[in-house]
């Protein structure tokens, strides 16, 4: 902690906070994935000290739903879609522009794989989320070559990025994680000198976030180095914390 504290220095922190297997365990079931009232309370005594935002692939309503609060920042879809107590809703300039074509990806892919046993196909705002975590070994490969086909057909309009047992189907369009946090700091009013911005991820896709405020912030990965998952990948986080329970003890250490 004493390494943390020093590279924040006298500057604030703004502290952006992924959802699944940083707040919540990754559970077979994604929509069961409630918070737990310890790390409710500590992410609320957090944001009552510093800025606090939680950034998820999941749909903003979804996210606060799961969480069970609803006067804390909340970025869904990636980014696209934002609520804030102070600003209220926050649309990204181009979320509209994908509603046609996420709507088509999903009754495409519910027609050919939504049959398949465990499989899970989560429609959200600027994407689509194809779970198959419970999905048997034989089938796997089925529900990849179906959310393969999809992107092959329209490779100027979509691509795939993979995450904990999940395809993510997105618009091929410039935006990520890390894209989202640096559109957030700016509509938020936190893209300031005297302000260190922190990021908590666990996934694949939580690195463009590490990766964008590398030169400012401070990444902390979420996991093990043996989680099947994780397989050992490089990071551009600084420090690492194994779970979410340890999570939960170094939020309610910081913000006291």
């Amino acid at each position: 902690m004493s390494e943390f504290v020093a590279r924040i220095g006298d500057r604030k922190p703004a502290v952006f906070l992924d959802y699944d297997g940083v707040l919540t365990p990754i559970i077979d079931r994604p929509e069961d994935a409630t918070i737990s009232e310890g790390m409710r309370t500590v992410v609320r005594d957090l944001a009552s000290r510093c800025s606090v935002c939680v950034v998820s692939g999941r749909d903003l309503q979804m996210v606060q739903l799961l969480m069970g609060v609803h006067d804390l920042a909340v970025a869904g879809s990636h980014g696209f879609d934002i609520w804030t107590p102070d600003q209220g809703e926050i649309e990204h300039p181009r979320s509209d522009d994908f509603e046609e074509i996420i709507g088509e990806v999903t009754d495409r892919l519910t027609e050919e794989i939504g049959t398949v046993e465990g499989v899970l196909i989560e429609p959200k705002r600027a994407s689509v989320g194809v779970h198959y975590r419970l999905v048997s070994v034989e089938d796997r490969p089925r529900v990849a070559a179906a959310v393969e086909q999809v992107v092959t057909e329209g490779p100027d309009r979509l691509r795939i990025t993979p995450g904990k047992m999940v395809y993510e189907v997105l618009p091929n369009v410039e935006w990520n994680k890390g894209s989202a946090v640096l559109y957030l700091l700016e509509v938020l009013g936190l893209d300031r000198p005297d302000v260190v911005p922190i990021f908590l991820g666990d996934d694949v896709t939580d690195e463009y976030a590490f990766s964008a405020i590398a030169d400012r912030g401070i990444g902390i990965f979420v996991g093990r180095a043996t989680d099947p998952e994780v397989g050992g990948r490089p990071t551009s986080a600084t420090f690492v914390l194994a779970s979410p329970g340890e999570v939960q003890a170094f939020l309610d250490s910081f913000a006291r």
